[in-house]
């Protein structure tokens, strides 16, 4: 066996995919030449060299990736809880994670542990309630595959596996508990990098009944980027659209439009970031109930982010308005 990897520490990046070494020896190679023929020759090269490990990049990824940049920018970081999470790494090369909310009147805490050797990631993450959740993450058991494996104690029962497979233009993923009565989620997705389509669906193995069926499609563009995804069973629709206004993709404006057949009820949401130099990050949201939304995030040392958020109810100002703070410090 080989000797474990450190990778976990002193990077930032927990899960930082093996590809990433290699895309950065690439772009200082090519910084170093004088001719751009050559290094488009030598770049082309090197993604024939590396089909597997380029595919991520040109394949449609999982069906759960389609709608989620327009997700992440609505939903990411809104919160009224009151967090603080310390990372750190010790010498041995395990990334650990202490964390302390205050949600409400209630507070809880948890402490992770993630460690990786070779292809296989440990995570072990203990919390005030007396559970235990156990996620073993392993990549490459065959070639463009991955394979979770979790459990939460005390609950023999939680336990559940899940497998993935990327192609270059297809991923399937397949998802069942292991215990007597599983339910089984299967998903797949076809396409390229620029557009996609997939589908879900979940399986009851006691009662042979469709838990869930969803489909979608995803249009990504260098600027630009949509998604219609059809869910519960067919009595919902949600359309997104994202537009990026800076070529880092820091500054967006979204629009976001849900409807539920079954109610007759539609949320029209807008929002966006927009970026204040490198260390400052601002988010806004509004729909048409009224919610309102903002986000204030700005990294007070190198990997620590500090996050300011609050929301207020526009149709009732009587309403106090709720605010959230967050901190996560890294060494």
């Amino acid at each position: 066996m080989g000797s474990p990897s450190n990778s976990l520490c002193g990077t930032g990046a927990i899960n930082r995919p093996p590809i990433v070494p290699l895309l950065i020896s690439v772009l200082q190679w090519l910084n170093s030449q004088l001719t751009v023929i050559p290094s488009l020759l030598r770049l082309v090269s090197i993604v024939e060299k590396y089909p597997r490990e380029f595919s991520i990049f040109l394949g449609p990824g999982l069906f759960s990736d389609i709608g989620k940049k327009p997700r992440d920018i609505l939903n990411a970081n809104y919160t009224t809880d009151h967090k603080l999470s310390i990372n750190t790494c010790s010498e041995s090369g395990v990334a650990l994670t202490s964390t302390a909310v205050k949600r409400g009147g209630i507070s809880a805490g948890d402490v992770t542990a993630k460690y990786k050797y070779n292809n296989t990631l440990f995570d072990v993450k203990f919390d005030t309630n007396s559970n235990i959740l156990t996620t073993i993450i392993l990549n490459e058991i065959v070639p463009s595959t991955k394979a979770i494996a979790s459990l939460r104690l005390p609950d023999y029962n939680s336990g559940r596996l899940e497998l993935q497979y990327f192609h270059q233009h297809m991923t399937i993923a397949a998802a069942a508990g292991l215990n007597k009565s599983p339910l089984v989620d299967i998903s797949a997705a076809v396409g390229t990098a620029t557009i996609a389509f997939g589908a879900e669906a979940g399986y009851d193995v006691t009662t042979g009944n469709l838990t869930k069926y969803t489909a979608g499609i995803g249009v990504s563009k260098p600027d630009q980027y949509a998604s219609v995804i059809l869910g519960d069973k067919g009595d919902s629709i949600r359309a997104s659209y994202v537009h990026y206004l800076d070529s880092l993709k820091r500054t967006t404006a979204v629009l976001e439009i849900f409807r539920k057949f079954s109610s007759n009820e539609n949320i029209v949401t807008v929002g966006g970031t927009y970026a204040i130099g490198h260390l400052t990050l601002v988010k806004g949201k509004l729909n048409n109930n009224g919610k309102l939304g903002a986000v204030l995030q700005h990294e007070i040392i190198p990997k620590s982010l500090m996050s300011i958020s609050g929301e207020i109810d526009t149709k009732a100002l009587e309403r106090a308005p709720k605010f959230g703070l967050s901190i996560a410090l890294s060494p």
